[in-house]
């Protein structure tokens, strides 16, 4: 049987889903006299009844199959597929008396993986004092890749009901937050902590998750079009695809350079700006503004002038539009010599604390 010890790794992959079976003989031989205790775990991601072709076979060739939760949406398929469930909960030593003369019993975990259940069993093999049955743990069937963005969905949309504070939030009230992990977002890039890199990601997914579920319930009385997170989803994946015809059509890129120019070209499709300022952000930090419309004018082969004038401002101006020209990013590099800045006024901090702690 392809299944591991009840020790062993329950997310190991095995074979593909499969249509059930009839008749079809357990792999690994007969049953030993002790029998045989199969755990059955499945996941909640996963569309009910796309089980493994191993899960089948064992299901088929159980001489019983029990289920604790008689609600689990997995029993309406196991039992068109003609097995039947029995809704029941015993414990170790009941189940080891069934499991007598060599049958074999099959355990569908609930979602808290049976953890009395196992717990009685480890207890019973560690005492030494009666005959264990063959004990397996059956991966029924697997998490696709992004499979827990679904938790995330369903509990955000709990919390939106439930919680006193999510329930009124607004989009406009939640924006400073969208801001501030940005931010944060950046800070652990730029300090190297993968730790912290993968906590703040996850705080700035929660922004996108908080706002597309608000914006399922729309505005009434304003004509507000509500939306979900599979729209802002298939939204993105319709741009990305677009986007990278080299990937997904026909064209061909072998470099970033021409990458770059599939996907200025198509953006430049789908927008039908009249000016190449439209759509950059006038709330950004005014370096990054200063690069970006300077990385406008020259993308576009414009010829404009720096604009000259007294202050500080002009000079700022001028020398992020040289930072651009010169592939750097100005505001990246102000934060670096910023992060030098505040090391060094700690650093004098630090000396002049200790010399007056000498005296």
């Amino acid at each position: 049987m392809n299944a591991t010890s009840l020790d062993g790794d329950p997310n190991a992959r095995g074979s593909d889903a499969g249509a059930p079976g009839r008749d079809t003989p357990v792999p690994g031989g007969d049953a030993p006299a002790s029998g045989r205790i199969v755990l059955l775990t499945t996941s909640h991601r996963v569309a009910p009844g796309l089980l493994s072709w191993p899960a089948w076979q064992a299901l088929h060739a159980a001489d019983r199959v029990l289920c604790a939760d008689g609600t689990h949406p997995q029993l309406p398929y196991l039992r068109e597929a003609g097995i039947t469930v029995d809704e029941a909960s015993p414990a170790a030593e009941d189940l080891l008396d069934q499991c007598s003369g060599g049958r074999t019993v099959v355990v569908v975990a609930t979602g808290e993986g049976e953890p009395r259940l196992t717990d009685g069993l480890a207890r019973l093999a560690g005492s030494g004092r009666v005959q264990m049955p063959e004990l397996e743990l059956l991966p029924a069937s697997y998490d696709l890749p992004g499979a827990r963005l679904l938790d995330l969905v369903q509990v955000m949309d709990r919390i939106r009901v439930e919680c006193p504070w999510s329930s009124r939030q607004t989009h406009e009230g939640l924006a400073k937050y969208g801001l501030e992990e940005a931010y944060e977002l950046v800070e652990a890039i730029e300090e190297g902590d993968r730790d912290e890199l993968r906590e703040e990601l996850g705080d700035v997914l929660l922004q996108v998750v908080f706002h597309a579920r608000i914006a399922e319930e729309g505005r009434p009385g304003d004509g507000t079009e509500p939306f979900s997170i599979d729209d802002v989803a298939g939204g993105i994946v319709t741009k990305l695809i677009h986007r990278h015809p080299h990937v997904f059509g026909d064209e061909c890129a072998s470099t970033p350079e021409e990458v770059k120019a599939h996907w200025l070209r198509t953006k430049a499709q789908e927008k039908r700006r009249t000016s190449v300022t439209e759509g950059i952000p006038l709330g950004q930090p005014g370096l990054a503004l200063a690069a970006k419309l300077a990385s406008r004018v020259r993308t576009a082969g414009l010829d404009v002038p720096i604009p000259r004038g007294e202050g500080v401002g002009y000079e700022l101006l001028a020398a992020a539009a040289r930072a651009e020209a010169a592939g750097v990013d100005p505001e990246t590099a102000l934060r670096a010599a910023a992060r030098a800045y505040r090391d060094a006024i700690r650093a004098t901090e630090a000396a002049e604390a200790g010399g007056t702690a000498e005296r």
